[in-house]
């Protein structure tokens, strides 16, 4: 007589491997015209000082789950992120104040956005729409386990319910051009704020920006980080179109 486990079992395996097979179906990309539409349309909102000011809150974002993240794999203890109206946040967290993990993770946050971008890219230009999106949430799903105000709590589950929506209910082609738009904004939006950091510390008015306190952990200047941030930022951004745009080249 067969046990009722031992006939479930096989049952949970199987809805997972079908779980797990959508997760992984690739999609056909979208026409090249769209995606060079999506990425002049992200540049503009970008671009455009009013759209910017509303768009950043999802670069902030980025940058401190790039924080909250490395300061979790270099074991450093992630005590909580906050998310603020006016695009700013604060990830705190508690270890050695001078050693390579505070280092790593003080660096972490500007080049964050870009990075994303071009993993995101990566998983774009080979068709997996729906497992990028599906891990975007699960990203915001545990950043909400370390917010500490209503604003950043807010912000997440709207962003997420954004993308839960577009994952579940839009077709196929709504959900990639939407990828690419994203990916475009990551790419190009993560330098934007590197640019105005050091806009800001010429005139005097980031003391206690990322940059600067990684000034004081490694006694390298301040202008190093940012040219640093810029540098991967670049790179990112140009990896990163190339992928989006080589399945478009032609094969001599």
């Amino acid at each position: 007589m067969k046990c009722p486990e031992a006939v479930r079992f096989p049952a949970e395996v199987a809805h997972l491997n079908a779980l797990w097979n959508e997760l992984t179906a690739t999609q056909v990309a979208p026409p090249l015209w769209l995606i060079v539409l999506s990425g002049c349309v992200a540049l503009a909102v970008i671009a455009y000082r009013p759209s910017w000011h509303v768009s950043r809150g999802l670069i902030t974002i980025a940058h401190e789950g790039g924080h909250a993240l490395v300061a979790v794999v270099t074991r450093r203890k992630l005590q909580g992120i906050r998310l603020h109206s006016d695009t700013s946040g604060v990830t705190l967290t508690r270890g050695n104040p001078r050693g390579l993990g505070m280092v790593a993770t003080a660096a972490a946050g500007y080049v964050a956005p870009s990075l994303l971008g071009f993993g995101a890219a990566w998983l774009v230009a080979d068709g997996y729409i729906t497992l990028l999106l599906w891990a975007v949430l699960l990203l915001l799903a545990c950043m909400l386990f370390k917010i500490r105000n209503l604003y950043g709590a807010a912000a997440l589950l709207a962003v997420g319910g954004a993308v839960f929506t577009l994952s579940w209910f839009a077709p196929p082609t709504a959900q990639a051009v939407s990828a690419y738009g994203a990916v475009w904004f990551l790419l190009l939006g993560g330098m934007r704020p590197i640019l105005e950091l050091q806009s800001k510390r010429r005139r005097g008015r980031a003391p206690d920006s990322d940059a600067d306190q990684l000034a004081r952990l490694t006694r390298i200047p301040g202008t190093f980080w940012v040219l640093l941030f810029l540098l991967v930022s670049a790179v990112s951004l140009v990896t990163g179109t190339y992928l989006l745009a080589v399945r478009w080249i032609p094969v001599a």
